[in-house]
């Protein structure tokens, strides 16, 4: 393994433990609200919900690319450049689908969180890829404060995402559950 990178494992392996068992978590926790929010919020799933599984997974394979037992640093400068542009398409993705989707509608907050931090985030990878070679403790750096930054990113909007569906949820009613329409009261038999 190339030296430099040797002394990133440890901080590698545990970021890349991270974002593994959190897209583990993520994907059971959109299961179990799948059977409470309403059908029609697939638009909103794609734009909100689907890049945190990916920030997670960038994160993923960030650690998994400055782990391994490279001889030198062009090949993971390329890799990491590959997966920095991939991040900027993919926010012009993301931005794509919050300006289509008519589920809910954006906030600052959501601008930030959802388009400009994660562009953000994917520049930073990309410049450090470029830079990886000439300057490798520097953009060794920058990778690691954006694997980071894509971490703590894809937290916050899991739990927006999450916080949303259940709040939004058929039959809430200031925190009180009511049945579906068509079903009796609960004490009433039903009638026929």
């Amino acid at each position: 393994m190339h030296e430099v990178l040797t002394r990133w494992v440890n901080f590698y392996v545990m970021v890349g433990s991270s974002a593994a068992a959190l897209t583990g978590l993520q994907f059971v926790v959109v299961a179990l609200v799948d059977e409470m929010r309403p059908r029609n919020v697939t638009e909103g799933v794609d734009a909100f919900s689907t890049p945190t599984v990916v920030y997670f997974s960038t994160v993923l394979l960030l650690s998994a690319v400055l782990c391994a037992p490279w001889e030198g640093l062009p090949a993971v400068a390329a890799l990491i450049v590959v997966c920095g542009a991939a991040g900027v398409v993919y926010a012009g993705i993301v931005t794509r689908r919050a300006l289509r989707q008519t589920v809910y509608r954006l906030v600052l907050e959501d601008w930030l969180w959802h388009v400009t931090f994660p562009l953000t985030a994917h520049t930073m990878l990309l410049a450090a890829g470029l830079s990886l070679v000439r300057h490798p403790a520097g953009a060794l750096y920058t990778i690691a404060a954006a694997a980071v930054f894509l971490l703590f990113i894809g937290l916050h909007n899991a739990w927006d995402s999450v916080t949303y569906m259940l709040t939004q949820r058929p039959g809430r009613r200031d925190g009180a559950e009511r049945p579906p329409p068509g079903d009796p009261p609960p004490g009433q038999p039903p009638q026929g």
